[in-house]
């Protein structure tokens, strides 16, 4: 069989990562690392110093983003799995208890566990109700005296449910525990202020519906919350003394940066900025997850584990077919629909264990702003040509 090209390609796995990546972010990220491709904060001549400073404006632009006080708390990472684990392995010391919950990535859970395992740290996970929605009193009622972390996801990415971080952030600061958030779903659809909604620390990625490169997320924290390094080398300054810089941003932040993927950032938030409709209610993505929803939800043989898109989810729609295996149809729709989703446990496995999917996987789809109608339109056919064919 021929492989089709992608531009043949009905592409609805933006959850995992957005594409394609607006051309004009494309080119804002070559022009500026082809300007100003050098060491930023390693030199005193003047391209390294434009270089810095083209670092600074995309700090203080993932500041604004998230409404965050102060830019130099914005920790330049990898992904939000790396920005997860410096939180993690920086906030939590042997002793120390933490509660998530049992919609989380391996990005948290498996941090927690290695924790557990080699410091001593203890952990409560809580599950989800029906609905995909995790209880805030079902927190509250497990905090202690030890209780130093609740880390939690802002939105699943196996259910698309947003859950109550507000309310969740509120009786954290009220018991003086810190609430660390994974946005990796969450961000560029839902609007997130960290000061109204009490979180002290939140872990990002660029590749997502940022409509950053991959390679790029980071970490910013609230005024107040310390997190140790757990990684160390050199930062371009200090240089005299073998200690990390006790200063952020380098006290996290060490070895040469990925300059292409900040730049790539910083031009994925100048997009999201003149496209604001799309983290408000009914945006484009949104809508055409529920035509998705509406549209397989009555064919034979289909279940589906998300609650219909809306202003409290971000757009994807998980299910499965009768009793196959998700990679099955994954395989399905790519080589004979050349429609590509995400299949199998997601990175999440409790939350299939408590779906009773662990066997057989779930197919993801998730649409982004490049899809149209017409997109959404062979999916269903796709499915209801795949569900006939299992009985």
């Amino acid at each position: 069989m021929e492989r089709q090209t992608e531009d043949s390609v009905i592409y609805l796995d933006n959850a995992a990562t957005s594409f394609p990546k607006p051309p004009e972010v494309l080119q804002k990220m070559v022009q500026d690392y082809a300007r100003f491709g050098v060491s930023p904060g390693r030199g005193s001549y003047d391209l390294a110093v434009s270089a810095a400073e083209l670092v600074w404006q995309a700090r203080k632009k993932v500041a604004a983003f998230f409404h965050a006080p102060d830019p130099s708390r914005v920790i330049f990472a990898s992904n939000a799995t790396d920005a997860l684990n410096k939180a993690l392995l920086g906030l939590l010391e042997p002793g120390d208890h933490a509660i998530s919950t049992r919609l989380e990535h391996n990005s948290v859970l498996r941090p927690l566990f290695f924790l557990k395992e080699n410091i001593g740290i203890t952990y409560d996970l809580v599950s989800f109700d029906g609905s995909g929605r995790v209880d805030p009193d079902e927190i509250t009622k497990l905090f202690r005296p030890e209780t130093r972390l609740v880390v939690m996801n802002h939105a699943s990415n196996v259910l698309g449910t947003v859950q109550a971080v507000e309310e969740i952030g509120r009786a954290c600061r009220e018991r003086g525990i810190a609430l660390l958030i994974d946005t990796a779903q969450s961000a560029g659809h839902i609007p997130i202020d960290m000061e109204k909604m009490h979180i002290q620390a939140v872990a990002f990625t660029g590749h997502k519906s940022l409509m950053g490169p991959a390679g790029i997320g980071g970490l910013v924290l609230a005024p107040g919350l310390d997190v140790k390094p757990s990684f160390t080398g050199g930062t371009g300054v200090e240089s005299h003394s073998l200690k990390q810089p006790a200063d952020y941003p380098h006290r996290l932040e060490s070895g040469t940066l990925n300059l292409p993927g900040i730049f790539g950032l910083s031009a994925g938030l100048d997009y999201l900025a003149k496209v604001q409709e799309n983290v408000e209610e009914g945006s484009h993505e949104i809508r055409l997850a529920q035509m998705l929803y509406d549209g397989i939800k009555d064919i034979p043989g289909v279940n589906i584990f998300s609650p219909r898109p809306g202003t409290d989810t971000v757009p994807i729609v998980t299910c499965t077919v009768r009793e196959m295996v998700s990679s099955d149809v994954g395989d399905i729709l790519d080589g004979d629909f050349q429609i590509a989703v995400r299949t199998g446990l997601h990175c999440a496995p409790l939350v299939h264990e408590t779906l009773g999917t662990v066997k057989t996987g779930a197919v993801r789809f998730s649409p982004g702003p490049f899809n149209t109608d017409e997109d959404i339109m062979q999916a269903v056919a796709a499915m209801e040509q795949i569900a006939m064919r299992a009985k």
